[in-house]
């Protein structure tokens, strides 16, 4: 059978290279490559005598598990799509991905049986349900399940599901940071290159062919142990784990994020690739790692990476500090929609501009302007984020922000440009500002929250914030921080002010702060903005 660009393919290839290998651990089990190729072909097929057809939506709801990836790759090996449903999500939330998904089937926890009970009338198609146990006692039987172990002992496990193609549809549903989310169709060739492994983000080199990836499987050497943190329902936790199932090595999963439990767990597996999502998950393993006062071995670690967002200076430092010299540390950005944008090697003493990070730029990956023209490096234009190449179809169920984000340039070249503003420095690195649809305009100047915490964080009593534009009657708008500080500090508004002056320009400066307990973030780490601005507005008004 020829095989292609296609994620069923690409596991299936490094499950026959490595069938004795562990390919997935969690909390409870551990699987072999050749368990999860058994145990995903038994599940396709449930999937399939439950009435599943290839191009179906197929939703899965639940925390970090091993579970969770073979319900995953069952879906793509009998050619359906996975609807990545948030756990957080409320019944109303719910109700709208059910519908916008148009998802058939769902697999659940039955910890969150009674939301998905209140919210499946909002899609009649969705009939199918199947209880991923979690010794929780919810009361499912209004939902009809079928179980997930009963499901899988009930069928054969062969595979003989026939050709697959690259041009099947990989969907991702976005973390919704400023409003509801949207389902994101990319064809798995494509997504393959943008962000699971198929080119090589410091060289530029792609994978030749499906057989070319397994090939490089060394079946008798040792592999990596690779542990991304995000959670799966999110694309960085999702490609972390494919990726490193296509290249054969194994993956630790955790089900909630603990940073104490993070350094226990990299002892115990002996973890050699750790994965986060910016400053969310960062900063509390690195206060966490200072606590634990080297009582932890995290010799094992060999790379330290933040994908989909960056560290702050002072979180770089901290870690610098506390790991081994020779853990590798770097730094991503990029987005559901366009994969990665750029990458950078953190090094010591490095120093950030006006609180934000510059990338070196990653395969196909421009800053354009208004005329979709590359802006001029060291220029100081502000530009765009764009990537061509290998980029989505589009939104599910959405032509018009399909239209907006995906546009063809006056060379016929086709672009993903999903609004984050850039400049280019002079020796080609991208410094990220931030996504206009949450800048702030003040008086007529247009301010990126990222820059303003970035400068923010690096304020020794500053745990975590966020910035938001609040109503001003004189500016239109005026700078707020939401605050979290670090145990026992109190940080004041003048301080923080005088702190940001020498790190970025005076109309900048934060002129509201706001101390809350906990900042709002998404599941995966990164800002919840639309929470946020809520927040910041309800305190304002009451202040």
């Amino acid at each position: 059978m020829h095989r292609h660009f296609n994620f069923a393919d690409l596991f299936e290839l490094a499950a026959d290279k490595v069938p004795d290998r562990v390919a997935v651990v969690d909390r409870r089990r551990r699987v072999t490559y050749r368990d999860l190729e058994q145990r995903t072909n038994a599940l396709a097929h449930a999937y399939l005598a439950a009435g599943v057809r290839a191009g179906d939506h197929i939703g899965i709801l639940g925390t970090n598990c091993i579970e969770w990836v073979e319900a995953m790759i069952a879906a793509y090996k009998m050619r359906a799509s996975v609807v990545n449903v948030n756990f957080r999500y409320v019944e109303e939330e719910l109700r709208y991905l059910f519908e916008n998904s148009d998802a058939v089937a769902l697999v659940y926890q039955r910890e969150y049986a009674t939301k998905v009970a209140a919210a499946r009338s909002a899609q009649p198609e969705l009939t199918t349900f199947i209880r991923i146990e979690d010794g929780s006692g919810v009361d499912d039987a209004a939902l009809g399940p079928l179980d997930f172990e009963a499901s899988i002992a009930a069928q054969a496990s062969d595979r003989d599901f026939g050709e697959r193609s690259g041009d099947d549809v990989y969907l991702l549903y976005t973390g919704g940071t400023t409003g509801m989310p949207k389902g994101v169709m990319w064809r798995q060739e494509d997504v393959y290159f943008a962000l699971a492994g198929g080119i090589d983000v410091f060289t530029g080199a792609r994978v030749a062919s499906p057989e070319a990836a397994s090939e490089k499987i060394d079946p008798s050497g040792v592999p990596l142990v690779l542990m991304p943190v995000p959670p799966l329902m999110h694309g960085a936790g999702q490609m972390g784990t494919l990726r490193g199932l296509f290249e054969g090595n194994t993956v630790v999963l955790t089900d909630r994020f603990d940073a104490e439990d993070t350094w226990r767990t990299i002892e115990r597996e002996r973890v050699n690739v750790l994965a986060v999502t910016g400053d969310a998950m960062a900063r509390p393993l690195a206060d966490a790692l200072e606590r634990l006062d080297g009582s932890v071995d995290v010799s094992s670690l060999v790379s330290f990476s933040s994908t989909a967002a960056i560290f702050s200076q002072t979180v770089k430092e901290q870690l610098q500090r506390l790991l081994p010299a020779h853990v590798l540390m770097t730094d991503a950005i990029g987005s559901t929609e366009s994969g990665m944008n750029g990458i950078r090697i953190v090094q010591a003493g490095d120093a950030p501009k006006e609180g934000i990070t510059s990338v070196q730029a990653g395969a196909d990956t421009a800053v354009l302007d208004d005329d979709l023209e590359p802006v001029e490096p060291g220029s100081g234009t502000i530009g765009r984020v764009a990537r061509g190449g290998n980029i989505p179809l589009g939104y599910y169920n959405d032509p018009a922000k399909t239209a907006e984000v995906f546009v063809t340039d006056r060379h016929g070249r086709r672009w993903s440009i999903p609004g984050d503003y850039a400049t280019v420095e002079a020796d080609g690195r991208i410094t990220l500002l931030g996504r206009g649809s949450v800048s702030i305009n003040s008086g007529g100047e247009k301010i990126f929250p990222e820059e303003v915490e970035g400068a923010l964080k690096s304020h020794p009593d500053v745990f975590d914030v966020l910035v938001v534009g609040v109503p001003d009657e004189r500016w239109g708008e005026r700078v707020a921080a939401l605050l979290q500080p670090r145990p026992g500090r109190a940080p004041t508004l003048e301080a923080l002010q005088d702190h940001c002056r020498a790190l970025i320009a005076g109309y900048k400066i934060p002129r509201e702060l706001l101390i809350v307990d906990e900042v709002p973030r998404l599941p995966n780490g990164k800002p919840d903005y639309r929470v946020a601005r809520e927040r910041a507005h309800s305190l304002t008004a009451r202040g």
